[in-house]
């Protein structure tokens, strides 16, 4: 908004400046400043402003009122030299964007010009950004029936086109469903406007609502017919006829997942400000990239010959050629340690793109699917880097030809070029110019063409020759750079050179470094990167290229051997675990987790934040140090570090990383015949299966673990285990089951705390067989225990189904005010909507529902959502808005058939069955009803059956 004074026109007329308001209330003052807003900079003639204000009434000396009102007007605003004087008229002196009017102009300018480059979010935003200028109708307490005639008409026209072109925008970004509702009332509201009609008839088309499009048709052509007696358009009759045959042009695009959060994303690392030479591959890699019809460039080469430098500059160079983003990844397909996990990768691509963590599958063919679809139509670069087969590459290729692949390798992978169309261009080492160039850029002094002779014109040579060379001017390369750079180190660097080799991930800390080498190891880092030995991408994190580990793997010295390298893999290990277990104090304390015993100092992990972003930095390494110690010992830290790790995963719902370390460590847990450990990560699977709605993965892994806990003999562990079989049992309605794993369970437990939580789920569990009664005494029973706000969130809302409404609304206060999770909150207001609805209060009731949807609809718990969802869906329909709280409910339907809700989905059809028949559309409303009996039925839902059978 431009700085200054600001005018709105666009409903009631508002001016402010210096942010206080400022109130006209003389309607001709209000006519006069209209029409020189209208026309801001330019001179408004007197003539004119007469007839604006006046209208057919002007005044006796027309020029004299107009001076006097203009007068009281610069008095009012309080700045004489806002409306000037002109030899036959005034102007006002305003910056044009200070007033709503040229605002939104502006904006749907902006909008409309974006649209067209086919740059949608920001097409999206800028007529948002116009659409929220409005208020009512434009100069609506302005008396002026000359300036309504010459201006209102003008603005509304605009209006209902920003209207139409961001709903095409929507409609292109794949958000149809979500645009039903405004789209029923934009028809109601202006019944004659075809597009509106067509838009409305896709959206519902897209959102598998094909009977309603046609009935839309329907309705338009009787509304045209009997107020103007024409026929829909042509345009209207095609895309009629195109739902009827299911045209497969009218298939939605990949929805946009939220794109103001997940931008086109730049997954990139930095290119090298001296990068050298390579031309001709430069100029050879772009045209295959960007001309052509070559979807995957495959460049083959030797260990250090630069190709990663090389993938890196080309993909910085090429980025304004891809607007949707680039995608990285080190595949460490020639690492010593595991390479990359494809579902890990998989995963994280994903979430860049914009996946919902709890959407991402837990299968691995099922995530290169999801990546597919989401690249489908995107203009998208992919830097795949040091793989090592076709077989690393493919599940992580797009299927189209918007998207283009980079791929890094010592082979030339013959089967990419076979079956997925690749061309591969050899990267060998430079040239003598271009060794020469490098070393000139180096500032390296001396013979430069005998010195790259002696490197072997290896880039990774000679930028470890050139920092040996640093400060040496008299001395020569004679034998390997590599060789003579480290034989160069005094003896603590050159030890924790070769200790580093055993770091199993991408990167390290100095930390990390100090803790296998049993030294501070900052200073001697420093050593290393200045000899070329290591580099540091970022802050305080340091990497090796692979031949350098190779090397320092290929050092023997004395004292050290395989006996200190064991020490130094064992100790990174027990820095790993002391790391995350530090992390589990203070991120989830409650989480109960295998006995363990790390040696060695904690990193330096002081509160909360700092434990999330040390997870965040370390997940790569600690998944590939959980890989390799279950791979080659020691076992026990593998599956030690798999159970202290899994509260995080949990939080972050890295479900590829989750999914990759639980089975590793329980096949270590296996092949050491760890009984304790085997039962841990069986519970630990079946709870990522659970998140992930596999429900009989879930069970299959959570009576595995109750097995071994009972023979065990751990109560404590098997009652944990029951709990959340319970839970698992409840998400796929199997009520009976899950009452008995709840009331085995409530045997075990002894603490306050554990058996308040097992009354919560089982007052939960009564509430949805319809034993209200038990619900109340259960969670009354919880609340005498732990009395937070989960127990009075939870009585409340079984207080409310009794009909016992004050009592109800006390609890949900109550736990309003002493809560502070987003899920818990939601699930209160949720009930207090409810219980203010049944009052009577439908406006209460939609401020708080609608604030129970806003705090978990952007991937929140999706099963609070999909109540909140049913609840707001009631109460619009108690204001008079079935249309509207039918498109919630079908949300909410889809949402509980996709997590497994039982109860909600049931709930959803219920409330389908209802709206449908105030709508007059029977048959679909007894389908509905009789749904939600077959369901409710098969479930064991006595209490939701009785509510459908109603219904019939």
């Amino acid at each position: 908004m431009a700085p200054g004074p600001q005018f709105r026109l666009l409903g009631p007329m508002e001016v402010r400046l210096q942010g206080s308001p400022v109130v006209l209330r003389a309607g001709k003052h209000r006519a006069l400043l209209a029409a020189l807003l209208l026309r801001p900079n330019r001179v408004v003639p007197v003539t004119e402003l007469v007839e604006h204000v006046w209208g057919d009434a002007p005044p006796a000396r027309t020029r004299g009122a107009v001076q006097t009102y203009v007068m009281r007007l610069r008095s009012a605003l309080g700045d004489p030299s806002l409306v000037q004087t002109a030899a036959d008229g005034y102007r006002m002196r305003v910056d044009p964007l200070a007033v709503d009017v040229h605002r939104f102009a502006d904006a749907a300018a902006r909008g409309r010009a974006a649209a067209a480059a086919d740059d949608l979010v920001t097409a999206r935003k800028a007529f948002a950004e116009a659409l929220e200028l409005w208020r009512g109708p434009v100069l609506s307490d302005v008396p002026s029936e000359t300036l309504h005639a010459e201006h209102a008409p003008r603005l509304t026209e605009l209006l209902m086109t920003v209207h139409e072109q961001r709903v095409d925008v929507e409609l292109a970004l794949g958000h149809h469903a979500d645009l039903v509702p405004e789209l029923f009332s934009l028809t109601r509201d202006h019944p004659l406007r075809e597009r509106f009609w067509a838009q409305l008839m896709l959206a519902l088309y897209r959102s598998s609502r094909q009977a309603e499009a046609l009935e839309a048709f329907r309705q338009v052509d009787r509304t045209l017919d009997e107020q103007l007696g024409i026929d829909p358009s042509a345009e209207l009759r095609s895309l009629h006829q195109a739902i009827l045959v299911g045209a497969p042009e009218l298939a939605a695009p990949v929805p946009a997942r939220a794109p103001e959060r997940a931008p086109a994303p730049m997954r990139l690392p930095d290119d090298i400000a001296d990068f050298t030479g390579r031309a001709r591959h430069v100029e050879r890699i772009s045209g295959l990239i960007t001309g052509g019809s070559v979807p995957i460039v495959t460049l083959a080469g030797p260990p250090g010959v630069g190709k990663t430098t090389l993938a890196m500059h080309v993909a910085h160079l090429l980025r304004d050629r891809f607007p949707d983003g680039l995608l990285h990844v080190d595949l460490r397909g020639y690492a010593l340690g595991p390479p990359a996990d494809g579902m890990d990768v998989l995963s994280r691509f994903l979430r860049a793109l914009g996946v919902p963590p709890d959407e991402i599958p837990a299968d691995a063919d099922e995530q290169s699917t999801v990546l597919r679809s989401l690249l489908a139509g995107r203009r998208m670069l992919l830097v795949l880097d040091n793989a090592a087969a076709p077989d690393q590459v493919r599940p992580l290729l797009p299927g189209t030809a918007s998207c283009r692949v980079i791929v890094t390798s010592r082979d030339d992978l013959r089967g990419l070029i076979a079956l997925n169309g690749a061309r591969t261009v050899p990267v060998d080492v430079f040239s003598p110019p271009e060794s020469a160039a490098l070393l000139s850029s180096l500032r390296v002094p001396g013979d430069h063409a005998e010195l790259a002779e002696r490197c072997g014109h290896l880039p990774l040579a000679l930028r470890v020759a050139a920092a040996y060379l640093a400060g040496r001017e008299d001395e020569t390369i004679s034998g390997s750079p590599i060789d003579l750079a480290y034989a160069a180190l005094p003896p603590a660097p050159r030890r924790l050179f070769r200790l580093l080799s055993v770091v199993p991930g991408p990167d390290f800390t100095a930390e990390a470094a100090s803790a296998l080498a049993a030294v501070d190891a900052e200073g001697l880092l420093t050593v290393l990167e200045i000899a070329g030995l290591v580099v540091s991408p970022a802050p305080g994190r340091y990497r090796f290229h692979d031949e350098l580990v190779r090397h320092a793997a290929a050092l023997h010295e004395e004292p050290d051997g395989p006996a200190e390298l064991d020490l130094a893999w064992t100790a990174l290990l027990h820095h790993y675990l002391r790391g995350v277990e530090r992390c589990a104090e203070l991120l989830y304390p409650g989480i109960v987790r295998l006995p363990t015993s790390p040696a060695g100092p904690a990193p330096r992990i002081p509160g909360a934040a700092e434990a999330l972003a040390w997870l965040d930095a370390e997940r790569p390494n600690l998944a590939a140090a959980i890989r390799h110690a279950a791979d080659h010992g020691p076992a026990p830290l593998a599956w030690q570090l798999a159970d202290a790790l899994r509260g995080y995963l949990w939080i972050g719902q890295h479900v590829g990383e989750w999914l990759a370390t639980a089975r590793h460590a329980l096949a270590a847990a296996q092949a050491h015949g760890h009984r304790p450990a085997e039962a841990a990560m069986h519970a630990n699977l079946g709870t990522l299966y659970l998140r992930l709605g596999e429900y009989a993965l879930s069970v299959e892994h959570h009576d595995h673990a109750i097995e071994l806990y009972r023979d065990l003999g751990d109560e404590d562990a098997e009652a944990s285990v029951l709990n959340n079989l319970s839970l698992v049992h409840r998400r796929s309605g199997e009520l009976g089951l899950a009452k008995q794993a709840l009331l085995r369970c409530l045997a075990m437990l002894r603490s306050a705390d554990s058996v308040s939580t097992g009354l919560y789920n089982l007052g939960q569990l009564s509430v949805e067989l319809g034993e209200l009664d038990d619900a109340v005494e259960h969670f009354s029973e919880a609340l005498a225990l732990a009395p937070n706000a989960d127990s009075h969130a939870y009585l409340g809302m079984a207080l409310r189904l009794q009909g016992r409404l004050p009592e109800a609304r006390a609890h949900l206060n109550r736990a309003l005010e002493i809560g502070n999770v987003p899920a818990g909150d939601a699930e209160a207001l949720d009930n207090l909507a409810a219980v203010e609805l049944a009052e009577g209060d439908p406006d209460a009731a939609l401020t708080s529902a609608t604030r129970a949807l806003s705090l978990v609809a952007d991937g929140g718990d999706p099963q609070v959502a999909t109540s909140a969802r049913i609840t707001l869906g009631a109460v619009r329909r108690a204001l008079g808005e079935p249309e509207v709280a039918e498109a919630l409910f079908e949300q909410a339907l889809g949402t509980a058939r996709r997590i497994g809700y039982a109860s909600g989905e049931v709930r959803a059809l219920i409330s389908l069955a209802v709206v449908r028949g105030e709508l007059s559309r029977p048959a679909e409303s007894r389908a509905a009803a009789e749904e939600a009996v077959r369901r409710s039925a098969e479930l064991g839902l006595r209490a939701l059956e009785n509510r459908a059978r109603e219904l019939l």
